[in-house]
């Protein structure tokens, strides 16, 4: 990438000491008032996580982005941010876990590594629940294990009182020597974010939408230093501006039905827009829309999301799952992900209910109250199948609670799991015809042979479907 105009970025990092510290609520309070006051906001999510990058994009009114050291890169993750991040505007970028918190023991890809990438001053969301001083010996322990981390301020959540407050912010900044820039009550957080399995609930099927987005951005308002956190941000090193993207050219290639609805969610927006770079014209198809299967797909892009909790709904769809499962039998290419892949089986079972689905795949699902692959992928493609050369390397992410019920007559398999869970014990990405369904997300920045295989697939049916 060439880069050769400074220009000022404003950013920040919301970091938390931990995991469930807050740091969605600060994020999503700020992002949500910033827009309400008229300034543009990016929003990104480090690390792979579908469901935060949903409500940051909600509460910006653009694609949040996803910034992942491990899977782009130290320089990818940075060249991601540079192409999205808005010159003059407000770029909010939310850590995940813990600042420190990585890979291994050295905290390899974390938070703190992302910040010092992006040189993004670093505000720290501490949960100060019980506690007055350990606060400071937990932020003067944050400063110093990377001097190098611009840790620049704290924000304290769950504070009981003015009293508990006073005490906190004189021990941290007298302490450590950095502002404290807001303090936020106990909330009833469980109704402003309710959460369930896999984190919270996706904004498509949040119970309370209306007025949320006002909710946050008044606890912005009556509990942050905004113009403190503004300022800070503000004071971030200028970058050098990329030269922009070329302009994505749609509609003149293959139609690709991408599932989209409250049951499937889980898309990458740099995945959308590779698939459109290669001239597919995207197209959202949904089985609990109602609407028959469309006849005009030359494929299909299933994604993650719920289907187990759409499960009857899905179930009754009959017409809509068997035309899915007839057009790839007849060669369609249909690539799914994790919940595409639940949607291929015969039927998932959840609660004590089994629901059938489109039989695509002989293999039935069962989720469970635990996690049953959970962290970054690592595959070897070690067997022949029409996406992927052998021996090309995949990195990815899952996330599910769902595992296959294994049994007599095992599908074909197109990988060897070198990290990770997958679909069966050492084995991910089931292959059939031209069907690949996998546990693993892939993120076409990590896996740029991606876009291109699945486009060349659609394109080869379209003319097949043509000669007959």
């Amino acid at each position: 990438m060439e880069n050769d105009t400074p220009v000022a970025v404003p950013r920040l990092v919301i970091a938390g000491i931990s995991g469930d510290s807050g740091k969605t609520l600060v994020s999503l309070g700020l992002a949500a008032l910033a827009r309400r006051e008229g300034r543009a906001v990016a929003a990104f999510k480090k690390g792979p996580d579908f469901i935060d990058a949903a409500w940051l994009s909600w509460a910006s009114g653009r694609p949040a982005r996803h910034l992942d050291t491990y899977l782009m890169g130290v320089s990818g993750a940075r060249d991601a941010f540079l192409m999205h991040a808005l010159p003059g505007g407000f770029n909010l970028v939310e850590g995940n876990r813990g600042l420190y918190d990585g890979m291994d023991a050295s905290g390899t890809h974390s938070t703190a590594v992302l910040a010092k990438t992006l040189g993004a001053p670093v505000v720290l969301v501490l949960n100060a629940t019980k506690m007055t001083r350990t606060a400071a010996a937990l932020v003067l322990g944050c400063q110093h294990l990377d001097p190098e981390v611009p840790l620049r301020g704290v924000i304290l959540n769950r504070v009981a009182g003015k009293r508990h407050e006073k005490v906190l912010r004189e021990s941290i900044e007298g302490t450590c020597k950095i502002p404290v820039l807001g303090a936020i009550p106990k909330l009833p957080g469980d109704t402003l974010l309710p959460g369930r399995h896999l984190g919270l609930f996706t904004p498509q099927e949040h119970p309370q939408m209306e007025g949320l987005s006002d909710s946050l951005a008044r606890i912005s308002a009556s509990y942050l230093d905004v113009q403190g956190l503004m300022d800070l941000a503000a004071s971030a090193p200028t970058l050098l501006q990329p030269r922009p993207q070329a302009r994505i050219e749609t509609g003149f290639g293959p139609t690709i039905g991408v599932l989209r609805d409250s049951a499937f969610t889980f898309y990458y927006p740099d995945n959308l827009e590779a698939l459109e770079r290669e001239g597919a014209r995207l197209v959202p198809v949904s089985p609990l829309s109602g609407e028959p299967f469309p006849r005009n797909l030359d494929a299909v892009y299933a994604g993650g999301g719920f289907p187990e909790t759409h499960g009857a709904r899905l179930a009754e769809n009959r017409p809509w799952l068997d035309a899915l499962a007839a057009a790839a039998r007849d060669g369609m290419p249909v690539y799914a992900e994790c919940g595409g892949l639940m949607l291929l089986c015969r039927a998932i079972v959840w609660k004590g209910e089994r629901f059938p689905l489109a039989g695509l795949l002989p293999l039935e699902v069962e989720v469970l109250p635990a996690p049953q692959g959970h962290g970054y992928t690592e595959l070897e493609v070690d067997e022949g199948n029409p996406f992927f050369p052998v021996g090309t390397r995949l990195r990815g992410h899952e996330f599910h609670y769902s595992r296959i019920v294994d049994g007599p007559g095992r599908p074909a398999t197109a990988c060897r799991v070198t990290r990770g869970a997958g679909c069966f014990s050492g084995r991910d990405a089931i292959v059939q015809d031209r069907t690949w369904a996998s546990y693993t997300h892939l993120h076409a920045l990590a896996s740029p042979e991606w876009a291109p295989s699945l486009a060349a697939l659609a394109r080869l049916y379209r003319g097949e479907k043509g000669g007959r």
